[in-house]
């Protein structure tokens, strides 16, 4: 796919995972749009590497729609969709007090990673849907998902993480195939441990602890492999359907 002076939304695009990846596209020339709950780190994000900060909350149709509204007025329809927005949180199902975990805890993650995910992935579409095709294949745009190797391998403590992430795993192949006849590829990364944000608070030797438990290389992933994953899905026509795990061939323990 071509991209160059393409359209591009970032969601969770102010820090990590996805200030990385609008990074990577406004390099290659992309006009993006960050979307970030979090609209003063959004637009810090945004003036250092040419991008614009849109305020949203991937939970509410209101605030999706709205941030859709001001991206597709500055720069046009997007082509091109990467959502990383998303949160964690470890608790587990009973607690050491024999008490049971708070619904809100579990339902407030699975709106934000996997419900967040798919009212921006509809709304993307909905707007790659109307462009002119780029090519005789027909291709209209590219929607990247993040989900996590907890999809998988969910540890102790994760249970509303891994159901969350397992969702994201899970609607990659129905989307690309509801989306296929619109020329509209779906594909889903899922990273192992990448050294993010959420990473960024715990001690080095801690850190160091998670890296020695990858197989190879040795190390907590970095955000720009994940960039440069999303770029490739995004340049390779025939890459659809398809959740790629990102993790140095980890496989999660139970705690």
């Amino acid at each position: 796919m071509r991209i160059e002076g393409e359209a591009a939304v970032v969601t969770g695009g102010a820090s990590g995972l996805g200030r990385a990846t609008a990074a990577a596209l406004a390099e290659a020339g992309v006009k993006v749009a960050l979307f970030d709950r979090n609209l003063e780190l959004a637009r810090k994000a945004a003036a250092e590497i040419g991008a614009l900060a849109v305020e949203c909350e991937v939970t509410s149709a209101d605030s999706a729609r709205a941030a859709f509204a001001t991206a597709r007025e500055a720069h046009g329809p997007a082509r091109i969709c990467i959502n990383c927005a998303g949160i964690g949180g470890s608790k587990r199902i009973v607690d050491r007090q024999n008490q049971p975990m708070e619904l809100d805890h579990f339902r407030r993650i699975v709106e934000v990673c996997l419900i967040g995910t798919f009212n921006t992935l509809s709304l993307a579409a909905a707007d790659m849907s109307k462009l002119d095709p780029l090519d005789a294949d027909g291709q209209r745009g590219v929607i990247v998902n993040t989900a996590s190797v907890a999809g998988y391998e969910g540890q102790i403590g994760q249970i509303s993480y891994a159901s969350a992430k397992g969702g994201v795993i899970g609607m990659t192949l129905p989307a690309a195939r509801d989306l296929a006849s619109w020329g509209i590829r779906v594909c889903t990364i899922a990273p192992g441990i990448i050294h993010t944000p959420l990473l960024m608070g715990l001690p080095q030797e801690t850190l160091d602890m998670l890296g020695r438990q990858v197989p190879f290389p040795k190390r907590t992933g970095r955000d720009r492999e994940y960039a440069s994953l999303a770029m490739e899905i995004i340049r390779n026509d025939y890459l659809n359907g398809e959740t790629i795990r990102l993790d140095g061939a980890i496989r999660m323990a139970p705690r």
